[in-house]
């Protein structure tokens, strides 16, 4: 375990001096506190950028709070998704091609202390921007809009947290197979789209599908509670994030070379 917090301290220093620390959440607070404040504006801005004939003029039904908060979720879902991957795409690659992973390695330093470590530090980046951006976006949706529950807003947190983890799981494992950072960046990308793709076209067979996590996540925003298959998802998706771990374990430790 001593190792275990050691390594893990200098993942997050490392992640401190890299700006990781700062410009994650700093563009996913920008995320959640657009999302709000466009959509009450939205007629104005309209009204200003379209060539509409004078007098007309635009009324838009103002959307529930929580309408507002799923349109949020939406866009981590987008936006937010690509940038986890991008943050987490290097852990282990750039270790690798600087050779810094030797001096650590010779250490007595295990394969699932080292992933693990790796896997920690960038969930904990992850979600302490998840917070803010989440949490500002509640902020001014009650601000401008009709107030969210609190209990909701806990709940989907929770869930679409799962989603997050399973990302980075996803990521990290991908950096064990890859030594490039940019391809291990496209193939996370493309495995966690393609899946995403296959769940909306299958939507019958595949209903235990991780992405579903998201829509999940918005149904307790918008009615209080989890869709049908809820409890599968859910395990599903622990099952393959434990796994995603256990193969990434398994693969660095067959490296001929650190």
């Amino acid at each position: 375990m001593r190792t275990f917090i050691t390594l893990l301290q200098k993942e997050l220093m490392e992640n401190f001096r890299n700006g990781k620390w700062i410009w994650l959440p700093i563009a996913f607070m920008i995320i959640g506190i657009s999302q709000p404040i466009t959509t009450y504006y939205m007629p104005q801005i309209l009204e200003s950028a379209g060539n509409l004939p004078e007098g007309t003029v635009i009324e838009i039904p103002t959307p529930p709070g929580s309408e507002v908060l799923a349109a949020t979720l939406s866009q981590f879902g987008t936006v937010g998704s690509l940038l986890f991957v991008l943050a987490a795409m290097g852990v282990i690659a750039n270790e690798r091609q600087s050779r810094a992973l030797t001096l650590v390695m010779v250490r007595p330093v295990s394969a699932f202390q080292y992933i693990a470590s790796k896997w920690t530090g960038q969930i904990l980046i992850a979600l302490i921007a998840f917070v803010l951006s989440y949490g500002l976006s509640f902020y001014y949706t009650n601000l401008l809009f009709e107030p969210v529950r609190w209990e909701f807003l806990f709940s989907s947190f929770l869930i679409y947290s799962l989603w997050i983890i399973f990302l980075i799981s996803v990521t990290i494992l991908t950096g064990t197979l890859l030594k490039s950072a940019s391809g291990i960046a496209a193939v996370s990308v493309l495995t966690v789209g393609g899946l995403s793709v296959i769940s909306n076209l299958f939507s019958k067979f595949t209903a235990w599908s991780p992405t579903n996590l998201r829509a999940h996540a918005a149904a307790i925003l918008m009615d209080g509670k989890l869709l049908e298959n809820s409890l599968t998802v859910i395990l599903t998706t622990s099952a393959l994030t434990i796994l995603c771990l256990l193969l990434a374990t398994m693969r660095f430790r067959r490296f001929e070379q650190y």
